[in-house]
This record gives structure tokens, sequence and C-alpha cells, in this order.
């Protein structure tokens, strides 16, 4: 059934919690990229328009509560969401944005009671919370205890059942804001429903981070493409010298085994025909990297590939641009390196240039879209990377099935 969205919901006079993704990458205090803050916008935004009173929450890199209590502190000195609260008052000039330096007590609760519609108080760092992470019963409760409604508009969080994800809508009515609403729609469209030919894109690194996308996938999509270092397990598996390429040598039966369900299927699974190789990684990862093009039945045995090769970064592209559909997560090869970016480059060019509709799974492939200028040549571009890769894999997402129904 379908989820309450937060147009569902009477917020005008009320304290309404939302739960957003503001984990930001930051260097010191200057946020290098604010688009996180962006995509949450019109979710606030009409919450200030329809005279709620609005309570964000979010979380902000990772504190470690297993490392030394100096370490722990590091932590939550380095991820203070002070920062976020500067940048989203740029944002919303007409509302006073309030930010509360505490995740529980007097302050925190004297700001929410003191609140009038149309402002805004943000909590701070919800991982400064140990029961965070642990979906502490308690924790949640007295989070829920802030407001009146709740609205889950995180969609890079919603695969983890944490305190303010889960606990929080356990106790109050809730909803899903319209980034929600939108990466559902998109993500939900295509692996559901797609217009054909739908192909799917992995890469990255190894294959056992997507053994259940690639048999879900193999099942919906007319064309799976793998490229990237999890290609050279599948080009192992088929028997093929790799060299000293990236491998995954416990899961060379399931790659065999997938090649096979491929075949059963009718369905096309494509690998890299050439490659790009050298003597090792670059490290750093940006340094200067001699290179050679070889097919992949000729891989050198001291060489390892790093890159799919121009033959089969036109395969790829020529599948892309033909088809309706399209998901990518994950890319061709090391595509922080300029030299070892080519094949990610024309995967993402054929994106733009495909009139069908295209999603980008969030992630490295996010990142590399976005570091490549295409980002706004896409249809989607997912702001949750673990969250897309739960859903391609067929899982519920806790954040989202815990949400009222229609």
């Amino acid at each position: 059934m379908a989820k309450k969205l937060v147009t569902d919901l009477d917020v005008a006079g009320k304290k309404v919690i939302v739960r957003v993704d503001f984990n930001v990458p930051h260097k010191g205090d200057v946020i290098t990229d604010d688009n996180r803050i962006v995509a949450a916008l019109p979710t606030i935004r009409y919450l200030l328009e329809n005279n709620a009173k609005v309570i964000l929450l979010s979380h902000l890199g990772k504190v470690d509560y297993k490392k030394t209590e100096e370490e722990i502190e590091a932590a939550k000195k380095k991820n203070n969401m002070a920062i976020v609260a500067a940048k989203l008052q740029e944002y919303l000039p007409d509302n006073k944005v309030i930010f509360v330096d505490a995740t529980r007590g007097e302050d925190l609760e004297k700001a929410v009671a003191d609140m009038k519609e149309g402002e805004v108080v943000l909590m701070q760092n919800t991982r400064y919370e140990k029961g965070e992470s642990k979906n502490e019963e308690t924790l949640g409760r007295y989070w829920a205890s802030l407001g009146d409604l709740f609205v889950e508009d995180a969609f890079g969080s919603v695969h983890r059942a944490h305190a303010s994800t889960v606990g929080i809508p356990t106790v109050l009515r809730s909803a899903a804001g319209f980034l929600v609403e939108k990466e559902l729609k998109f993500l939900g469209d295509a692996v559901e429903n797609p217009v054909r030919p739908f192909v799917g894109i992995l890469g990255g690194a190894k294959v056992a981070d997507k053994l259940k996308v690639i048999n879900n996938l193999l099942e919906k999509c007319d064309t799976l493409i793998i490229g990237g270092g999890m290609a050279y397990t599948f080009l192992k598996a088929q028997g093929k010298e790799i060299g000293g390429s990236l491998v995954d040598d416990e899961k060379l039966e399931y790659c065999k085994e997938m090649l096979d369900k491929a075949a059963a299927l009718g369905k096309e699974l494509l690998l890299p025909i050439d490659t790009v190789v050298a003597d090792a990684f670059p490290d750093p990862i940006d340094a200067e990297i001699e290179t050679e093009i070889v097919d992949v039945d000729s891989i050198p045995a001291d060489k390892q590939g790093l890159d799919i090769g121009p033959k089969t970064a036109e395969l790829f592209a020529e599948k892309v641009k033909a088809a309706k559909t399209v998901v990518w997560n994950g890319p061709m090869g090391v595509f922080e390196n300029p030299v070892l970016a080519k094949g990610t480059n024309a995967v993402a060019k054929a994106l733009a240039e495909c009139e069908g509709t295209t999603i980008i799974g969030g992630g490295d492939s996010a990142a590399a879209i976005k570091q490549l200028g295409y980002a706004d040549k896409v249809s989607h571009v997912s702001t949750g990377g673990g969250a897309s890769l739960e859903f391609l894999e067929g899982n519920g997402l806790p954040g989202v099935d815990i949400l009222d129904e229609k």
C-alpha cells in the first residue's frame, strides 16, 4: 500500500519532527557540497508555508563508540551540526533557524517549547547519542515527545533502523517527505515497471558488495552491464587470466551461477572486452600513472586492470543510449584518477545522451556524475547510496516501512 505523504498531514500550528539527511561533506567549518541540504528544502519550505513549527534531526559523519573517550570527543567536535545550521539559514532568509547544541535536556526542550509557527529548530547530531544506531526505545520515545507529527525525508538513512528513523514514527503519526517520495517513485518505477529496454549498470570494487543486486537486476532488466573492479571476478569465472587485477575468489562460483542464470533467462550480461592496465594501483589515487590498453584475453600477469578500455566503453555506451530505462550504481574504474576516469566518463556521457529515464543510484556513481558535469542531464541522482542498493536488492527499507499507510 502507498505511504502517507507530508501533504496528507494537517501541519498548521503543529510541531513537526523531520528526519533529514544533512550528512554533508565538509572540511573544517566549510561545507564542500550542500546538495543534501538543498534536496531537503522542498519539504521544509512546504511545512513552513503551512504554518508548522519544524524540528530537524540529522546525523553528520560517524562517531565510533568502540574507540577511546578522546577519539569519541574528537569525532563529535569534527561533526558538529552548527555549520549546517548556518548554511540552512542562508537558504531560509525569511525564517528563523535556531541551532540547539544538544540532543536532549533542558536547552532542547525549552527551544522547542518556545517555537513559533514558521520557525526551525535544528538539533545537534543524532549520533552524539550512543543509542541512536541501536534504535534505543527510550531515545526514540524521548525525541518523539518533542513533536506532534513525524516526516521522513532522509532517503540516505531509511535503510537503517535507528532511533531517529524508526523509533520516532513508532510513536507519532508519520508520513514521507517530498524527497523520499521522489526517490521511491524513480527507483520503484524503474525496477518494478520499467519502460524497456531496461539496462542495469553495476560497477565498483567487489562482487560481494552487490550479490543480491546482481541477482535481482538480472531478473528485472534486459541487459546487465558489469564494470569496475567486480568485472575481473566475472572474467576469471569465464576462465580468463586477469593478472594482478582485483578479484573476489570466494565469489567465482557465484559469478558462474549468474552467467548461467543470464543465459537461462535469455538476458544479456555484458562484461568488458578490453581494459586499461597498469603496474600498480595509483598512490596517491590521483597520481600520474602509465597505462596500456589490452584485450581481456591478454592481460599481462604483472599488470592489473583499473578501467574499462575504449572498445568496452563504446559497447556499453551504445547499449545505454538505446535504452528506455537505465539504473547505474558503481563506477567503471578508478574514476578519481583523470587517466582512469575515461570509462566512467563514457558511461556518464551516454546516460546524459540517453532519451529514456536515467537513474544514478547514489554513492560513487553520484559523485562521479557530478564530478564529470552530467548531473543535470540525467533524470534522477539518488541521495542515498546504501538505501538505493537495498532497494535494488529488493529489500525493505525500515525507515519507509514504518511510515503510516494512506
